[in-house]
C-alpha cells in the first residue's frame, strides 16, 4: 500500500474556487447584467445589446455562479433586482470603466473607430442637434451606433451610473464630479397662427391670453415658465403636451400663443409667425435659454470622449448659425 492520500481542508478548496471564480469575470458579462439592470427586462436587454436572449441568460447565470447570487427575481410579469445586485451595480460600472480605460489606450483614431454612444437629450435638443451630429461623425469614424434618450429632468444620476454617455440640456445637473460646457445660447419668442390674431402688442395682451406649453412627462416644467411664475408672471395655461412636436397641431388654427425656443422656428414651428415675448427689459433676460452638453468627470481626459464633444461643439456652432 502507499501513503494514504492527505485529506484537503474544505476552506482551502472553496478559498481556490473563489479566485477562479473572481478571475473569470468577464466585462461582457458585467455589460449585460447592466443593461438587464437599466431595462428591467432579460428581452428589452438583448435587444440594447443585439444579442438572443439565450446568450444574455447564459451570461447571467455565469455571473450568478461567480457572485453567489440570484441577482434578478420574477416580479409579476417582468423581474426585479435582487439587493446584492444593485450593491454590484456601482462596482460593475467602476470595472467596465476601468477595462475601457485599460483598453482605450492614449491616442484616438477615428478613422478606425467604432463608437456606440448614449446621448440624454428632450426633444428640442435631440431634433436640433443629434440628427445631423449623427451624420458628422458618422462620416469619420468607421462605425457609429447611437441611441438616444429622454433627460427629463435631468439628475446627476444618468452621468454616473453610465446611463448616458452626454447629456445635452438647458439646466445641467449640479454635482463636484459633472462637468459642464455650454454648447449654444438661444431665446425664447412668443409664436401665433398669423391667420387668425396678431402678435400680441404688450405685457398685458401676452399675459392676457391663453396658451399653449410643455410639461415633460415627469411633470417637470420648462425653465421659462418657472422664471415667470418666481417672477408674478401669471398666464392662462389652456394646454399642456409633453413634448415641443405636440404644440403646433393645437396652436394651428387657433388664437392662443405658444412660448418657445427661436431655433424652432426652421423645423418643428416652421410656418408659424413669431415675435419677442414682450416683458420689460430688465425682465427680458427670463426668455434667455443657454444649452449645455454634460458629461462625468471620469471622462474628462479620455480622447475617444473628448474627440465626440469636439464633434458635438462643431455641430452645435453650425444650428445656431442657421
Amino acid at each position: 500500500m502507499g501513503p494514504p492520500i492527505p485529506q484537503i481542508n474544505r476552506s482551502i478548496i472553496m478559498h481556490y474556487m473563489k479566485k477562479i471564480d473572481h478571475l473569470a469575470l468577464d466585462g461582457h458579462d458585467l455589460e449585460l447584467f447592466l443593461a438587464v439592470l437599466e431595462e428591467g427586462s432579460v428581452t428589452a436587454a438583448a435587444t440594447r445589446l443585439d444579442l438572443t436572449q439565450s446568450a444574455v441568460s447564459h451570461g447571467l447565470n455565469k455571473l450568478r455562479r461567480i457572485v453567489g447570487d440570484p441577482l434578478f427575481a420574477k416580479s409579476g410579469r417582468g423581474i426585479v433586482a435582487t439587493a446584492h445586485a444593485q450593491a454590484l451595480a456601482t462596482k460593475a460600472r467602476a470595472l467596465i470603466d476601468e477595462m475601457r480605460s485599460f483598453a482605450g489606450g492614449v491616442t484616438f483614431e477615428p478613422a478606425s473607430a467604432q463608437l456606440s454612444l448614449t446621448i440624454a437629450a428632450n426633444d428640442f435638443q435631440r431634433d436640433l442637434l443629434l440628427p445631423r451630429f449623427f451624420g458628422h461623425v458618422a462620416a469619420r469614424v468607421k462605425s457609429l451606433n447611437l441611441r438616444v434618450i429622454p433627460s427629463q429632468s435631468p439628475s446627476p444620476a444618468m452621468l454616473r451610473e453610465n446611463r448616458c454617455d452626454l447629456m445635452i440640456t438647458p439646466l445641467p445637473p449640479v454635482g463636484i464630479d459633472i462637468v459642464q460646457k455650454r454648447l449654444l445660447r438661444d431665446h425664447y419668442v412668443c409664436y401665433y397662427d398669423a391667420t387668425m390674431r396678431a402678435a400680441p402688442a404688450s405685457r398685458g395682451f401676452y399675459l392676457a391670453a391663453r396658451h399653449i406649453t410643455v410639461v415633460y412627462t415627469d411633470n417637470e416644467r420648462l425653465d421659462f415658465d418657472r422664471r415667470l411664475a418666481a417672477n408674478g408672471f401669471h398666464r392662462d395655461i389652456a394646454i399642456s403636451v409633453p413634448s415641443f412636436t405636440g404644440v403646433p397641431s393645437f396652436l394651428r388654427g387657433s388664437q392662443m400663443l405658444a412660448s418657445m425656443p427661436s431655433l424652432l422656428a426652421s423645423g418643428v414651428m416652421r410656418g408659424f409667425a413669431q415675435t419677442r415675448i414682450p416683458l420689460a427689459s430688465r425682465t427680458r433676460m427670463l426668455a434667455e435659454l443657454p444649452m449645455f452638453m454634460v458629461w462625468h468627470q471620469r471622462y474628462q481626459k479620455d480622447p475617444a470622449h473628448r474627440w465626440v464633444r469636439s464633434q458635438l461643439e462643431t455641430v452645435a456652432a453650425t444650428a445656431a448659425g442657421d
